[in-house]
C-alpha cells in the first residue's frame, strides 16, 4: 500500500470520539475551533453538531416532562429558545467560514506547487538531454531535487502522474549521469542509509499501542520515503519490500482497529433497534386509564435512559435510527397528551356541574321552609354523588362551599326543631343498641345469619331520627359492623358457589372437552371484563377526596363496590382453577 492510497483510509482523532456531557463543553470546543489556529475536520464538526442537539432535546424532554408532572396544562406548553444555541450557530459559521478560506488557501497553495513542480521537471528533463549536459549539470539537479521535496502538496488529482514523472525524470537522470563512479555510489549509499533509517522506524511502529498515531506517523514516513532519491539499482526492490512489510502491519491494526468499532457500532444498531421495537409497542397498545399512561411514560422514560447509555450506531444508520426511536416516542406522547387533553375537558364540564349545584345549596342556605328545603338538598347531595372525578384540589373547594351551604341550613333547621332532641337522643340510643346487638353477630356461626341481619337491619332502619352531629359516626359504625357480616356471609356463599361449580363442571364434563372450553372462555371473558370494571373503580377512587368528614359517603360506597368485585374476582379465580384441574 502506497502513501496515496494510506491516505484514503478513515481516521478518527481523540476529539472526534469525545464524549460531551453538556452543551457548555460543546460551545467550549466551538470557540477553540472559531478563534484559535488549530483547523476542524468534517467529522469533528458533524460529531459536535450531533452532541449538541441530542444534549439540547434532552434537556427540553426532561423540561416537558417536569412541566407536565407539576401539573402544567400541555396546551399552553412552549418550547423556549435556547441562548447556546444560538451561540452555537454563530460559531458554526464562524468555522465553516474559516474553513472555505483555509481550503481556498490551500487549492491556491496546491497550485503554485503544481506549478513550481512542473516547472522543475521541465528543467530537470532540459538538463538530462545528452550524457554530457547530465554531468555538467549534477550539482543544480541536486538542488532542484532538495527545492522539489521542500514543496508541499499539490492537487491530489495531479499529485500521482506528477510522482511517476519526476521519478521517471530522475531515473534518465541517473541513467544519463557521467560522472565518477565515486559519486554516484556515494549518493545511492546516503540515499539508503536514509531508507533503511525509515524501515526501521516503519518497523519500530509496530510496538506503539495507539493504532492511529502509528498510522498517522506511517503515513509521515512515506511521504519521506517518497523524496528521497534512488538506490542501487539491485537494492531498490528489496529495500521498498522492506518498508512495504513493515507498512503492511501498521495497515492491518488500523484495519482492524476500525472492524471493532464497526462491530462495536453494528451491536449497539442491534440494541437500539430493540429499543425501537420496545417503544413503537409501547406507543401502540391502548391505554385505557392515566394509571395507565403514566406506566407507560415511566417505561418509555427508561427506555430514552438506555438509549443514552448506547454507543453510536454506524454512520450510515444513525441519524435514521434516532429518527425512528425519536417518531415512536413522539408518537406516544402526542396520543397522552390528547387523552389528557380530553380528560381535562369531561373534568371541566364536571366542575360546571358542581358548580352549579354549590350555586343552587347557597340559595336555599337560609330558607325556613324546612321539609321542602331539606328534600331539595337531599336530592341536590344524591345528584352530587352521581358527577364524576374532578381535580382533587378543586374538588375539595366545591365540596367545602356546597357541604357548607348545607351545613348551614340543618343546624338552622335542628335549632328550629330542638323539641325534637329528646326523641332523636333516644332513637340514637336504639340505634346503638342495634349496633351493639350487630357486633354481636360477628362471633356467630348461625345458618339463620342472614336473617337475623335482615331482622336487625329492618329494625335500625325503623327507628326514627338522631342527632345531626351523631349521624356520620354512627353511620359509619354501622356500615363498618355490616361490611364484616356481609364478608363473612360472602365467604360462606363463595364457599358454597364454588362446590355447587364444581358439582355442575362435572355434568359439563361428560358433555365432552368443548363444553369445557367454550364454558372456560365465557368465563375468562367475564373474568377480564370484572377486571377491567375493577381497574375503573381504583382510577376514580383516586381522583375522589373529600376533607369534610360528611364527604366519605361516596368513597366508602366506591370501596365497598369495589371489595365486592375482589370477592367476585377471587371467587373467579377458584373457579378457573378448578375448572382447569
Amino acid at each position: 500500500m502506497d502513501s496515496q492510497e494510506m491516505a484514503q483510509q478513515p481516521q478518527e482523532t481523540a476529539q472526534e470520539k469525545r464524549l460531551y456531557t453538556s452543551k457548555e463543553e460543546v460551545i467550549a470546543r466551538v470557540k477553540e475551533l472559531s478563534h484559535g489556529e488549530e483547523e476542524a475536520t468534517r467529522p469533528e464538526l458533524d460529531h459536535l453538531k450531533t452532541a449538541f442537539y441530542f444534549l439540547l432535546n434532552a434537556e427540553r424532554e426532561a423540561a416537558q416532562k417536569a412541566y407536565l408532572d407539576g401539573g402544567g396544562d400541555p396546551m399552553q406548553y412552549a418550547v423556549l429558545p435556547d441562548p447556546l444555541e444560538e451561540e452555537f450557530k454563530v460559531g458554526m459559521n464562524t468555522i465553516k467560514e474559516k474553513r472555505q478560506q483555509a481550503i481556498k488557501r490551500q487549492e491556491e497553495e496546491k497550485q503554485q506547487n503544481l506549478k513550481r513542480k512542473q516547472e522543475i521537471l521541465e528543467r530537470i528533463k532540459e538538463l538530462t538531454t545528452t550524457p554530457e549536459e547530465a554531468a555538467n549539470a549534477f550539482q543544480e539537479v541536486k538542488q532542484l531535487q532538495q527545492e522539489w521535496r521542500e514543496i508541499k502538496a499539490v492537487p491530489a488529482e495531479n499529485a500521482t502522474e506528477l510522482w511517476n514523472t519526476y521519478k521517471l525524470v530522475q531515473e534518465q537522470f541517473y541513467d544519463l549521469l557521467k560522472m565518477n563512479f565515486e559519486a554516484r555510489e556515494y549518493d545511492f549509499k546516503k540515499n539508503l542509509e536514509m531508507k533503511t533509517a525509515l524501515c526501521e522506524a516503519a518497523e519500530k511502529l509496530s510496538e506503539e499501542e495507539d493504532v492511529i498515531s502509528a498510522f498517522h506517523q506511517l503515513q509521515e514516513l512515506h511521504n519521506q520515503y517518497r523524496e528521497i532519491g534512488p538506490v542501487a539499482k539491485e537494492l531498490r526492490d528489496e529495500v521498498w519490500a522492506r518498508f512495504k512489510q513493515a507498512s503492511t502491519v501498521i495497515n492491518k491494526k488500523h484495519a482492524a482497529h476500525y472492524e471493532a468499532i464497526r462491530l462495536q457500532q453494528e451491536e449497539n444498531l442491534t440494541k437500539k433497534s430493540e429499543l425501537c421495537d420496545k417503544v413503537e409497542m409501547l406507543s401502540a397498545a391502548e391505554c385505557k386509564t392515566a394509571a395507565d399512561w403514566e406506566a407507560k411514560s415511566k417505561e418509555i422514560i427508561a427506555l430514552q435512559a438506555e438509549w443514552k447509555s448506547i454507543g453510536f450506531a454506524p454512520k450510515a444508520m444513525n441519524v435514521k435510527i434516532f429518527e425512528r426511536f425519536r417518531t415512536a416516542c413522539d408518537q406516544f406522547f402526542v396520543a397522552k397528551n390528547e387523552y389528557f387533553t380530553e380528560l381535562r375537558t369531561r373534568l371541566q364540564e364536571n366542575i360546571a356541574k358542581k358548580e352549579e349545584l354549590v350555586k343552587q345549596a347557597q340559595a336555599l342556605q337560609d330558607s325556613t321552609e324546612w321539609k321542602q328545603t331539606a328534600d331539595k338538598l337531599i336530592q341536590l347531595q344524591k345528584e352530587w354523588k352521581t358527577i364524576g372525578m374532578v381535580p382533587k384540589k378543586v374538588g375539595d373547594t366545591l365540596w367545602k362551599e356546597f357541604i357548607a351551604a348545607c351545613d348551614k341550613f340543618f343546624e338552622a333547621r335542628n335549632a328550629a326543631n330542638a323539641g325534637e332532641r329528646n326523641e332523636q337522643q333516644e332513637n340514637l340510643t336504639k340505634k346503638q343498641d342495634i349496633v351493639s346487638r350487630l357486633k354481636a353477630l360477628c362471633e356467630e356461626e348461625a345458618d339463620n345469619l342472614r336473617q337475623k341481619i335482615q331482622s336487625l337491619t329492618e329494625e335500625f332502619n325503623s327507628v326514627g331520627h338522631v342527632p345531626f352531629k351523631e349521624k356520620d359516626k354512627l353511620y359509619e359504625e354501622y356500615h363498618g359492623t355490616l361490611d364484616i357480616l356481609y364478608k363473612k356471609l360472602n365467604k360462606n356463599r363463595a364457599d358454597r358457589r364454588l362446590n355447587a361449580f364444581r358439582q355442575g363442571m362435572k355434568e359439563v364434563a361428560k358433555r365432552g372437552e368443548n363444553a369445557v372450553e367454550t364454558e372456560r372462555q365465557r368465563m375468562q371473558k367475564r373474568f377480564d371484563a370484572m377486571k377491567e370494571e375493577l381497574a375503573n373503580y381504583e382510577t376514580n377512587l383516586n381522583f375522589l377526596s373529600a376533607s369534610s368528614k360528611k364527604g366519605n359517603t361516596l368513597i366508602d360506597e366506591m370501596n365497598r363496590k369495589a371489595d365486592k368485585l375482589r370477592d367476585e374476582l377471587e371467587l373467579m379465580k377458584q373457579k378457573l382453577k378448578a375448572l382447569k384441574e
